[in-house]
């Protein structure tokens, strides 16, 4: 059977498998090999990134560098930008999360079927890694935008006939293994994902590079180009989510000559990615034409960690659409028609009642409570001033300093009660992340009969959606200069929760003291000692929420209201994934 393909408006055959994409509630078809032709005709620019969060049920995602390029990609289909996206299939996801009554922390596969969401295109290509040729085949995603535009994405995967065992299990685990494992996984997306754009004759107009894991296309393109830097760098975009150099990857020359074998000139490659070790965040830095950190604070801080080179800044931001809950859609649909791939347009947030704003938040705080009733058979009282922490469970992030001092934070209650939900995952092989949550388990219990602490296992992007437009404050403990961005506060303020947060990463653009939010301990610039700065860290946390925070959700409810529309006016109007992209096409691509 032959229907109309509603975006492209050409017949499609409905026996292929359909997809609903999940925010816009259409279903659309895959559109054939000859439309598709059609399709990679003009330039584009091909965007790599090691993990890309699409949606719950297609686990090829961490945390927020994946959803950010979810994001990225939507925006980009949005505003018609022509991209292609390459990513690894991971077929057996990042983890399930399972959190036992004592807070340790249960690790599952979270296995999925690419045939289910994607089709398998009939090309390979090959790559050396060690003494073998390993083919790589590919999965074409349609990211479909309701703008009337398509952005395809390409899940390499090496599960394929004729690979050894070993070698098919190569895009397995997202971030699984050892080093030697994810330099695989590095030569598959950079140099794998490069050979299959070719194969696909794609026209590429620009490679950006989303992170230094896919630095190895640049060293493709370098021997494509007879190691003319000068012509690699022209076609090359790097963005760098990693603020201190200890994060960076990187390998001994031994080790990537073992895997790479002769194909490339490893002595000439020195000069690109570093005299002593092999650093990928190196070699891209050295052969893109434009480098950009996440927030003008990581630019700053990537600026001194790499002396010489010009990196700009372009900030993140979230999908408009995506991130806003189903109340507040309706209340921008009915005031800011085309708000979606407008989202400037919130900035007249203040012409919408305030009793209107409250009643989109009460019934997107409804849906988490009723959420929270299901996961942990705990009935919540809707009026209690909920706050909001759902992070990575690593040590910067500092989950646990709101308990840093339990006879503070119980005095704030004087003011009116409060109650705290959380969420987060370590990372399998990350200890002190296993200990954070262990640690909030056992404040949990302290806190019993006075103050609610919840913990809701196995974050990802719906229970992050639920989160960030359920609660009323959204709290960010960062341990500066290490949040690179962030940009779960950006989604909460799509929905009129207020950011409450340490002064690092997109948060030092974002606030205006009492007006969009508050801070947490001193400015960037302010020069305190380690000890100081936690001193005046926990004073503002503690003072602000007894007197400032809930002091006002209680008593003042208008002036609460109008701190929401500021977070929608003043926050999300400027911190969205549109208007990045808009930046990025015109900056870094044109």
């Amino acid at each position: 059977m032959k229907v109309l393909d509603p975006v492209w408006g050409i017949p499609v055959d409905t026996e292929r498998t359909p997809f609903k994409a999940e925010m816009w509630g259409r279903t659309y078809y895959s559109i054939d090999e000859q439309h598709m032709r059609r399709f990679v005709e003009g330039q584009r620019v091909a965007y790599f990134s090691m993990e890309i969060g699409l949606r719950n049920d297609i686990p090829t995602y961490s945390g927020g560098l994946g959803v950010l390029a979810g994001d990225t990609i939507r925006s980009g289909s949005d505003l018609k930008i022509p991209m292609v996206a390459v990513t690894l299939v991971n077929r057996m996801g990042y983890f399930r999360q399972v959190v036992s009554e004592t807070g340790e922390q249960l690790e599952y596969p979270d296995p999925w079927d690419p045939a289910a969401f994607m089709r398998e295109l009939p090309d390979t290509v090959e790559v050396r890694i060690g003494e073998r040729e390993v083919r790589v085949k590919t999965w074409m995603y349609d990211c479909q935008s309701p703008a009337g535009s398509l952005t395809p994405i390409l899940f390499l995967d090496t599960d394929v006939e004729g690979n050894t065992d070993e070698d098919r299990q190569i895009t397995s685990y997202l971030y699984g293994g050892d080093d030697i494992y994810r330099l695989k996984q590095a030569i598959v997306l950079g140099i794998g994902g490069a050979r299959m754009l070719d194969a696909l004759n794609f026209n590429v107009l620009k490679y950006h590079m989303n992170e230094g894991q896919s630095s190895l296309l640049a060293m493709e393109l370098l021997r494509r180009n007879g190691m003319d830097a000068n012509k690699t760098r022209d076609r090359c975009v790097f963005t760098t989510h990693t603020p201190v150099a200890a994060a960076f990857f990187s390998f001994p020359y031994e080790t990537v000559r073992e895997l790479l074998g002769d194909e490339f000139d490893l002595e000439k490659i020195r000069v690109f990615a570093g005299k002593d070790r092999f650093n990928m965040t190196a070699l891209a830095l050295s052969l893109s034409t434009y480098v950009n950190g996440v927030a003008r604070a990581h630019m700053e801080s990537s600026t001194r960690l790499f002396p010489g080179y010009h990196i700009r800044a372009i900030t993140n931001g979230v999908h408009p659409y995506t991130w806003t809950s189903q109340p507040f859609r309706e209340l921008f649909d009915r005031y800011f028609h085309g708000w979606a791939n407008e989202p400037e347009l919130l900035v007249r947030i203040d012409t919408v009642p305030h009793e209107e704003v409250r009643n989109a938040h009460m019934s997107a705080k409804a849906a988490l409570m009723r959420y929270i009733k299901e996961k942990t058979n705990t009935d919540l009282d809707i009026n209690t001033l909920t706050i909001g922490f759902a992070r990575r469970m690593t040590a910067y992030k500092r989950a646990a300093l709101l308990f840093s001092d339990l006879n503070r934070l119980k005095k704030v209650l004087r003011r009116g009660p409060i109650r705290i939900v959380m969420a987060g995952k370590a990372h399998p092989q990350d200890e002190q992340g296993k200990e954070l949550i262990r640690d909030i388990y056992t404040f949990k219990e302290t806190l019993k009969g006075s103050i609610d602490v919840i913990f809701l296992e196995n974050y990802d992007i719906d229970l992050a959606s639920r989160l960030t437009s359920g609660v009323d404050v959204w709290l960010n403990t960062p341990l500066p200069p290490y949040e690179a961005s962030g940009t779960s506060g950006m989604k909460a303020a799509f929905n009129g929760v207020v950011n409450f947060s340490v002064l690092d990463g997109w948060w030092v653009e974002g606030w205006m003291e009492g007006n969009t939010g508050w801070a947490i301990g001193p400015v960037p610039d302010a020069p305190p000692s380690v000890e100081d700065r936690r001193a005046m860290e926990l004073d503002d946390l503690y003072n602000k929420l007894e007197y400032l925070i809930v002091p006002k959700f209680y008593n003042e409810k208008d002036n609460w209201a109008t701190l929401m529309r500021n977070s929608i006016g003043k926050v999300a109007s400027h911190f969205n994934t549109h208007r990045m992209m808009r930046r990025y096409a015109s900056e870094a691509y044109l």
